[in-house]
C-alpha cells in the first residue's frame, strides 16, 4: 500500500471530479480514504447497463442512502447523462459526489450537463518517490511508475498489454477513430518525439497522414490524461526564444516499451533521457498536488541555449543532467536564464554524490532535490 500525496488539498466538502489514467490507483485511494462512501462502479457490466437503461436508478437509490457520503460514481464518462441526476442531488439535497474516470473526453465533447463548476477538479498520476518506501530509482526508470508495473519483477508484458488494451483499443474506441493502425503508428511517432518540441509537419510525413491529423491526435491523448503538453517560457524575452510546445508521456515505462528502449542502465545516453522523463514526472505531480498549484515550463533561445523546466513565474530554474559530476559545461543554460530573469533558485539536478554551490547555483543529487521538493523547500 502506498501513501499517496493526492489528499484533495482544499476540497472541504465540495463534490469532485476525479481523473486519471487507467492504473494509476485511483479506485483504491478511493476507498481507502473513503471506505463508507456509497459506490456505483461502471465498469461493472450490470451496473452500467442499468444505469444507462434508467438513469433515475441513481436517484432513487442515493436518496434512500443519505447517510452514506460520499457518493462515489467510478467511470463516470461511460454514462454522462448521470450528471444531471448528480447535479439535481447536489442542488436540491447538498450530496456530495467524487465523480472519478480515466478520460474527460467524452463528458467535455458531448454538451452534456458538467454541474455548472459545483465540482473542483482533481487528477491522480503515477507514482511519485515520496510514496514508495525504499524507493528504487533505476526500477522507476525501466519499469515505469504505474503501481502494478513498478511492482512487478518483469513488468514488460503487462506494459505491453496496457498499451494494446487501453492506449491503442480503447482510446481509439472513445475517440470513434476509423484508423487504429495511422493512431498506432501516432503513438510510436510520438514516443520518439517524447522529451522533444513537437513538430507536427514532421510526425504527420512519418505516419501518412495531415498535419491537422496529428494535431488531433494529440488532443486525444492529452484528453485521455496519457500525455500532457509541456509549454515554452516566454514572458518579456530579452533574447528570442522558441515557442513550439514540448509534449511528454504520462509515465516514462510506457515512453520505454514503446521506443523499444529494453532494459535501460545507468550511464548510457538512454538513461539521461529517462532520467529528465522522471524528473519531469516528480515536479509536474508535485505542482499539481500542492496546494499553491504553480505552472511548469521549459526554456529555450533560437541559439540553442535550454533548460528543462521552469516552475512558477520563473521562480526556480531547473536543468537535468545525468552525469556524476556536474561540471561549468552543464550550467550554461541556467546561466543564461539568470541573466535574463530574477530567480528565488537556479538548480542542476545531477547523479553527484553530495550538493554542491557554484556562484548561485545549486548543484543536488536527484534524491536530495526529491525529498526537498516533496518537503516544500523548493517551491
Amino acid at each position: 500500500m502506498y501513501n499517496r500525496k493526492q489528499l484533495f488539498l482544499g476540497s472541504g466538502q465540495e463534490s469532485l471530479f476525479f481523473w486519471g489514467a487507467r492504473q494509476t490507483g485511483k479506485s483504491t485511494l478511493l476507498k481507502t480514504l473513503f471506505p463508507d462512501a456509497l459506490w456505483f462502479d461502471l465498469l461493472i457490466s450490470r451496473e452500467y447497463k442499468r444505469l444507462s437503461a434508467k438513469p433515475d436508478i441513481l436517484r432513487e437509490t442515493i436518496l434512500a442512502n443519505l447517510n452514506r457520503q460520499p457518493v462515489i460514481i467510478d467511470e463516470i464518462q461511460r454514462i454522462p447523462d448521470l450528471l444531471n441526476e448528480v447535479h439535481w442531488l447536489i442542488s436540491n439535497h447538498g450530496v456530495r459526489f467524487i465523480l472519478s474516470g480515466s478520460s474527460a473526453r467524452k463528458i467535455l465533447r458531448s454538451g452534456v450537463n458538467l454541474l455548472g463548476g459545483r465540482a473542483l477538479r482533481y487528477e491522480l498520476y503515477p507514482l511519485v518517490s515520496a510514496e514508495i518506501p525504499d524507493f528504487d530509482l533505476m526500477r522507476a526508470i525501466n519499469n515505469g511508475l504505474l503501481p502494478r508495473h513498478y511492482d512487478a519483477a518483469n513488468p514488460q508484458r503487462m506494459i505491453s498489454a496496457y498499451i494494446g488494451n487501453y492506449l491503442r483499443d480503447e482510446i481509439v474506441a472513445e475517440a470513434r477513430l476509423r484508423d487504429a493502425g495511422t493512431f498506432a503508428r501516432f503513438l510510436e511517432a510520438a514516443a520518439l518525439t517524447n522529451g522533444e518540441m513537437v513538430n507536427y509537419t514532421n510526425i504527420a510525413s512519418d505516419c501518412g497522414v495531415s498535419a491537422t491529423t496529428v494535431k488531433e491526435y494529440f488532443q486525444i491523448m492529452e484528453d485521455t490524461l496519457v500525455g500532457r503538453y509541456l509549454p515554452s517560457f516566454q514572458k518579456r524575452p530579452k533574447r528570442r526564444v522558441v515557442a513550439a510546445p514540448k509534449f511528454y508521456l504520462f509515465d516514462v515505462g510506457i515512453a520505454n516499451n514503446l521506443l523499444n528502449r529494453g532494459r535501460i542502465e545507468q550511464g548510457t545516453e538512454l538513461f539521461g533521457k529517462a532520467f529528465e522523463h522522471f524528473i519531469y514526472q516528480e515536479i509536474y505531480a508535485h505542482s499539481r498536488y500542492s496546494e499553491n498549484e504553480y505552472p511548469v515550463y521549459y526554456w529555450r533561445t533560437a541559439s540553442q541555449l535550454e533548460i528543462d523546466f521552469v516552475l512558477g513565474d520563473h521562480e526556480v530554474a531547473i536543468e537535468v543532467k545525468a552525469t556524476e559530476q556536474a561540471s561549468e559545461r552543464h550550467l550554461r543554460g541556467l546561466k543564461a536564464f539568470i541573466e535574463e530573469y530574477a530567480v528565488k533558485k537556479a538548480i542542476l539536478i545531477s547523479n553527484d554524490p553530495l550538493p554542491r554551490l557554484v556562484g548561485n547555483i545549486f548543484i543536488l543529487p536527484w534524491k536530495v532535490f526529491l525529498e526537498r521538493l516533496w518537503a516544500g523547500e523548493i517551491i
